[in-house]
């Protein structure tokens, strides 16, 4: 089958298109062929060696897709062959086939179509879970989302809303990404590449700062985001796309009981009840209208190393899938 796969770290030119085995499920293994892969930042992090954990090598990335059973291990009771499904996996997902443990499988909701589905699962259960569980988001208050046109931050912006913050601050590169952000819901908008930012969030909150902010650039936005925390606000990390790592003082949080909080998607994935309980709510609300999932860009499989490019440069809004078929 056609994959793609990277054998070092380094830029978007390391993705090679392949041809590998198609592997066989065993046990409770299913075996999906795929119609779409959803693009991650996660990614692009492993490519470049800079991701969370370490990078086995050769790899080949790809954590969400969506498509059709094709086979199924000798234990698996929840799915059977010709199930339209959407998944979750470690790895494998730029690629014609997919492995998955079936607890990472959930049938595809009526109404979705495989785009849509693929672009749901990383991105939706991060949005939620910084949210509601690390971020503790209470009725009323101030969310403040950088890159709000990106996967995360369009589904963060209308989750925001519909869990009842009073006003979202959304910020972004280009008057495009901004408008985009505000036809989802947000409040108050902000050109993050422009000199003094922050001063426009504390002027948005009349200089009181925001309750729960969602950071995932690192350097010098992470240290301006800081600044705009309000008394007992909390400030959730969820990437350092930038590349530059930050450095903190404990103690400097002290004076206004401040949080900072550190989100990593795997360790909550291992909770295969929690994942699927929230993943059936976010497709409730897709399939009801109440969520908008946002696919900016299409692209066959063999352009992955384009996407890449692409997205590293911010060319990119809402979800990216590649297309295998």
């Amino acid at each position: 089958m056609r994959a793609i796969q990277f054998n070092e770290y380094g830029g978007p030119e390391v993705l090679k298109n392949v041809e590998i085995d198609v592997p066989s499920p065993k046990g409770k293994e299913v075996l999906i062929q795929v119609y779409a892969t959803a693009v991650n930042y996660a990614d692009t992090a492993r490519r470049e060696g800079q991701y969370v954990v370490k990078t086995p090598l050769p790899y080949v990335p790809g954590a969400e897709v969506s498509g059709v059973v094709m086979e199924v291990g000798e234990d698996v009771t929840r799915v059977t062959k010709g199930d339209r499904v959407v998944a979750m996996m470690d790895s494998g997902g730029y690629a014609e086939c997919a492995l998955t443990d079936e607890r990472s499988v959930i049938p595809l909701p009526y109404g979705l179509d495989f785009n849509e589905a693929a672009a749901i699962p990383v991105q939706g259960l991060s949005a939620y879970h910084i949210l509601k569980t690390l971020g503790r988001l209470q009725q009323n208050e101030t969310v403040l989302i950088h890159a709000a046109a990106g996967g995360v931050g369009l589904l963060a912006v209308q989750l925001a809303k519909r869990f009842g913050a009073g006003k979202v601050i959304a910020t972004a590169s280009t008057t495009e990404k901004l408008l985009l952000a505000e036809e989802m819901g947000a409040d108050i908008l902000v050109n993050y590449t422009q000199d003094g930012w922050e001063e426009q969030v504390l002027a948005a909150t009349d200089g009181l700062g925001v309750d729960l902010a969602l950071e995932m650039a690192g350097g010098d936005v992470f240290y301006k985001t800081l600044k705009c925390l309000a008394t007992f606000g909390r400030l959730v990390i969820y990437g350092v796309a930038s590349g530059e790592q930050s450095r903190i003082y404990p103690s400097s949080l002290m004076a206004k009981n401040q949080s900072v909080i550190g989100f990593f998607l795997p360790p909550l994935m291992r909770d295969a009840e929690l994942t699927q309980k929230t993943l059936l709510e976010i497709f409730h609300y897709v399939t009801n209208g109440d969520l908008k999932v946002t696919v900016g860009h299409v692209f066959p499989l063999e352009e992955a190393a384009k996407v890449h490019t692409l997205m590293q440069g911010r060319q990119t809004v809402g979800k990216v899938i590649l297309q295998p078929l």
